[in-house]
């Protein structure tokens, strides 16, 4: 069996998966399968975990300047959330299915056109959110938010605009490794990114005495140092020397094919972040802005940083599938879906009871006001029992949304997200 796994380099379609091809005992085939998805997928969470990391340590900085700075930086990257980071990774996962069918297929010159044409649409659309960003404060203002808060909130995004053009680059790059089975760079990188990220929001926060500014504006550096460290990789390693081959002209056409792929998956994947990082702006208009807006924040930013669990194993198994079926293996793809239910149902029922044995102490990394860290005890338990349903609607997503199936998969999310909050 071992022998069969892929290392780094190797294609996960190199090795025979399907009954048809084997002839392997049922119980066989799905040992090596569940030994695929973690071989990719404990990478990609990692990595997942690390690049989500960068803007908790940026509240976490702020949260120790005070409850305003706290709310209104709260307030501010859930703002930047909904109007930015979750339109450019919904875009960019529009690679998986592109970069993967084509990786499958062994039309490796396609991966570097559509990463280059990913890079081109991103930093357009990174421009039209800039400009939004711009005007943060007077929108808040317009719904009604807290005035200190939103103008608050104003100064901290304006300060991580060069984090948005930065992340949209990345989510492109990840992606275009990621489809290659490439996944131990990306794991390197963004551990080297988020343990840099601590010392340059303290240099910015503390020693330039930039306060919640400098820890937004570190949001952009280590962004781009990531970038910076991907981009390298791809340039230099043998494993990318079929799949980049410099820039192309046809990058440059077939963008509204693109788009068409594109718009879907930023709908599924803003759907997903939009449930969630409503609630924190909705908070601003509860009769204590501060208190409830810090609070939501901090349990959502808890959620997130779970999330990337299940989204790490999703983008596993959306590897996977687009993999099996642009080898024209569907018997495959439907083992892997398989599987990918049961280690989704398995990791939300253990990151839930996590939440509940932490729920009294994870306050004090945010904060040091015992109102604060006394309601997050409070909301841990809710926390956690939405996370086990979410883990796995987020793992199936990954089979279903990035791989042609997008229209069926908007709806469901759409539709789950809408029952969740009624019951709620």
């Amino acid at each position: 069996i071992s022998g069969m796994l892929p290392t780094m380099e190797v294609p996960l379609v190199g090795g025979s998966s399907s009954t048809e091809e084997t002839g392997c005992p049922k119980e066989s085939l799905v040992v090596i399968e569940v030994k695929k998805q973690l071989y990719l997928a404990g990478p990609l969470i990692t990595g997942c975990l690390l690049q989500n990391v960068v803007q908790m340590i940026s509240v976490m900085f702020v949260g120790h300047l005070g409850e305003l700075a706290l709310s209104s930086a709260s307030i501010a990257t859930s703002f930047a959330s909904v109007t930015g980071f979750s339109l450019l990774s919904g875009m960019a996962s529009s690679l998986d299915t592109l970069c993967g069918q084509a990786f499958g297929a062994r039309q490796y010159h396609l991966l570097g056109i559509y990463k280059q044409r990913a890079m081109f649409v991103l930093t357009l659309v990174s421009v039209v959110v800039a400009v939004v960003w711009a005007y943060t404060g007077q929108i808040l203002l317009l719904f009604g938010q807290d005035p200190e808060i939103a103008m608050g909130a104003q100064s901290y995004i304006r300060w991580m605009i060069p984090s948005l053009f930065a992340y949209g680059l990345l989510q492109c790059h990840v992606r275009f490794l990621q489809t290659q089975n490439i996944v131990l760079p990306v794991m390197a990188s963004a551990g080297v990114t988020a343990l840099s990220h601590v010392l340059v929001c303290w240099l910015l926060v503390y020693k330039l005495g930039l306060g919640n500014k400098g820890a937004a504006l570190a949001n952009g550096i280590s962004y781009l140092a990531n970038v910076s460290i991907l981009a390298i990789y791809i340039r230099v390693s043998p494993s990318c020397r079929s799949t980049w081959t410099d820039l192309s002209k046809e990058a440059f056409h077939d963008i509204l094919s693109f788009m068409k792929l594109a718009v879907p998956s930023a709908l599924m994947v803003c759907l997903e972040w939009w449930s969630f990082e409503l609630l924190v702006l909705l908070s601003g208009l509860l009769p204590n802005p501060k208190l409830e807006a810090s609070v939501l924040s901090i349990c959502l930013n808890t959620g997130s940083l779970a999330f990337m669990i299940p989204f790490g194993l999703g983008a596993a198994i959306s590897t996977r599938v687009s993999n099996e079926l642009g080898a024209g293996r569907p018997e495959a793809a439907r083992l892997a879906t398989r599987v990918i239910m049961v280690l989704g149902l398995a990791t939300g029922v253990s990151l839930g009871l996590i939440m509940l044995l932490g729920r009294n102490l994870w306050g004090y990394a945010y904060s040091n006001e015992n109102e604060v860290v006394e309601y997050i005890a409070r909301m841990m338990p809710l926390l956690s029992v939405t996370f086990i349903f979410d883990d796995l609607q987020c793992v199936l997503s990954g089979a279903v949304v990035r791989n042609n199936l997008r229209d069926s998969g908007t709806d469901a999310a759409a539709a789950g997200h809408y029952h969740a909050h009624q019951l709620g």
